[in-house]
């Protein structure tokens, strides 16, 4: 089943330059023809692959050498400059829409806690330099350097293991 899809495959890239010129392209130089061929694959897998541009790029490559090697085949030059340019034009806008992606902010880990600001809910008993705070839906354990108190706005500057190390809010921590 697999070698009848690829043999579809096949023909279906092969299409347009039997229309063209019927075998007198093929038959010109085949490997032209194969490497514009790849190369217009390899464009299709760049929309779909999150390679941001290698693959496309391979692709763009690949057509202007097959079109280079075509020229004796009477492909006008023109055809084969627009190709390319529209390819990279295409290759380009890709690679913005993949790169605006990027610069996410972070949405779990110590990224999100560290600096984060929340109240004192409760203190532990016979020491108020340790406590207990509710920050993104759990509770953590708190120690801070200075006395809490319940209720008051802290903001995290330190994680180790469970335990976060706080200061007030007000200050600029260490």
């Amino acid at each position: 089943m697999n070698i009848r899809c690829l043999m579809a495959a096949l023909l279906a890239i092969s299409g347009p330059a039997f229309a063209a010129d019927g075998l007198a392209l093929l038959a010109a130089n085949p490997l032209g023809f194969w490497l514009i061929a790849f190369g217009v694959a390899l464009l299709i897998a760049e929309a779909v692959l999150p390679n941001y541009g290698v693959v496309g790029l391979g692709g763009i490559i690949l057509c202007v050498i097959g079109a280079i090697i075509l020229t004796d085949a009477d492909v006008p030059v023109p055809l084969m400059i627009g190709l390319s340019l529209v390819s990279a034009l295409l290759l380009a806008v890709l690679l913005v829409r993949a790169l605006k992606t990027r610069p996410r902010q972070p949405v779990s880990g110590d990224a999100t806690i560290l600096g984060s600001v929340t109240a004192v809910t409760a203190l532990q008993a016979g020491n108020n330099h340790q406590g207990w705070v509710q920050l993104e839906g759990e509770r953590w354990q708190v120690t801070s350097a200075m006395p809490l108190r319940p209720g008051q706005a802290v903001r995290v500057i330190a994680r180790k293991g469970l335990l976060l190390e706080v200061a007030a809010a007000d200050s600029q921590g260490a």
